[in-house]
């Protein structure tokens, strides 16, 4: 098993695939990654050698991956919730960022869905 940047990289897949596994490589930086290393993509990571490896490892040490872009990431909603910007706002309160609708189709911030029963409908009538 290959570990990289503290991520252990699963043996069987290919490795422009098992390096997206990090957290900050999606599959163009790693078609990058793997052009500056001359490395072909559907190499499967247990059949890289020891020199490829150290390869890979030396290119992404120049790039924020992993805990650094976590924290910087962290640090940037910190930021824009202290100076009172909108986008810091809606960070604090769980919201969609970046101008999603809400009245419909933001169950991810909203929660599970709520059914409610033919029974308090009718309560509910009643009562106005």
């Amino acid at each position: 098993m290959v570990r990289i940047v503290g991520v252990d990289l699963p043996n069987e897949k290919h490795i422009v695939i098992a390096l997206s596994y990090i957290y900050g490589i999606g599959p163009t930086l790693a078609q990058k990654i793997l052009a500056a290393t001359n490395i072909e993509p559907m190499t499967r990571v247990k059949n890289l050698t020891d020199s490829e490896v150290v390869a890979i490892r030396d290119v992404i040490k120049e790039i924020r991956v992993e805990g650094d872009l976590r924290k910087d990431i962290t640090l940037d909603i910190k930021r824009l919730s202290e100076i009172g910007t909108y986008r810091g706002f809606r960070h604090n309160r769980g919201l969609p960022v970046r101008g999603q609708r809400t009245r419909t189709n933001a169950r991810t911030r909203r929660g599970k869905r709520k059914t409610i029963g033919m029974g308090k409908r009718k309560e509910e009538k009643r009562e106005d």
